[in-house]
């Protein structure tokens, strides 16, 4: 593929907290996804609201980033999209919202799809973009597209922790995408019920559902035990590998994301690109933050020269 990513999400403030105690601080979102992207040496047309309060951080923290393409970046009033994320010593993650940016005008991803190879959208918030404007950017878009659900399915109020809740709009949002990534918890959403523990038959019958609807690939992610691949054609678990250390968590989805997306666009199976994808991620979990998450995969564009 000699165009660029197209990429659509929001760039988060993220203090991340431990029941240790410990509190790690930083920017994250979809600069996960464009660090990993941009690292491995590919264009990144990043299309996203940025907080005014954040741009200088992000403008020092990309300077050298020689593939970020950068005119989509919209700055707008106020503190930006800030998130807090616990992580407690058992059981999941808890996400509250302190504050968010508006929705993203579709005009500029349109405009541009011409200079796309590939585009993905990363539901950061669930306030990124519009249904509706989703909607028009996949009817302009004759590329691969990439969905990764992430927070879709999660409440929207601020200041309290995020709930899980039935995605009753899930077709509109996949409909004409080529690859959905989902967690276990985002595919009970989307199964109807965020409580109740999906079988493998029940990912294979979501498979055959979202396949009549265009998609491609499914990407089920299932943390320390790999990635569940389905395709219309066969399934296959991937599994992950050895973890030495565990740093911080924080990013790993979007790190497998951008890994895995390269190889798709560059011709690789969905198997070898999801087994791309979930090395690098496993790699990430040992570091931390967005600019080792970006060295990292330079670090791996320089061994596969």
């Amino acid at each position: 593929m000699n165009q660029g990513f197209g990429l659509i999400g929001t760039i988060t403030s993220d203090k991340v907290t431990f029941d240790s105690g410990q509190t790690i601080r930083g920017l994250g979102g979809v600069l996960y996804q464009a660090a990993v992207l941009c690292g491995l040496g590919k264009q990144v047309h990043l299309y996203t609201n940025l907080g005014e309060e954040l741009i200088q951080d992000v403008e020092k923290m990309v300077e050298n980033w020689a593939t970020l393409r950068r005119e989509g970046i919209c700055q707008v009033p106020g503190p930006g999209n800030q998130v807090h994320l616990h992580y407690p010593e058992k059981g999941e993650r808890v996400e509250t919202l302190k504050s968010v940016v508006p929705p993203l005008n579709p005009r500029q991803v349109i405009e541009n799809m011409h200079k796309l190879g590939m585009l993905i959208l990363i539901i950061n918030s669930g306030f990124d973009v519009e249904l509706s404007d989703w909607r028009k950017i996949i009817t302009a878009a004759k590329i691969p597209v990439w969905l990764d659900v992430h927070s879709l399915p999660l409440s929207r109020e601020l200041n309290i922790p995020r709930k899980y809740l039935p995605l009753t709009k899930g077709k509109e949002w996949v409909e004409g995408v080529s690859f959905i990534q989902v967690n276990e918890k985002e595919l009970s959403s989307m199964l109807g019920d965020p409580d109740k523990r999906y079988s493998e038959e029940d990912a294979l019958s979501f498979g055959k559902e979202v396949f009549n609807l265009g998609v491609k690939v499914v990407f089920i992610t299932l943390g320390k035990q790999g990635v569940l691949v389905i395709t219309p054609e066969e399934s296959k678990r991937i599994r992950s590998p050895e973890v030495k250390s565990v740093v911080d968590t924080t990013g790993c989805g979007d790190v497998f994301c951008g890994g895995a997306a390269v190889k798709l666009a560059e011709g690789q199976d969905p198997f070898t690109a999801a087994s791309c994808g979930l090395e690098l991620a496993t790699e990430a979990v040992s570091i931390k933050g967005i600019e080792e998450t970006y060295m990292l995969a330079r670090r791996r564009k320089e061994k596969e020269k």
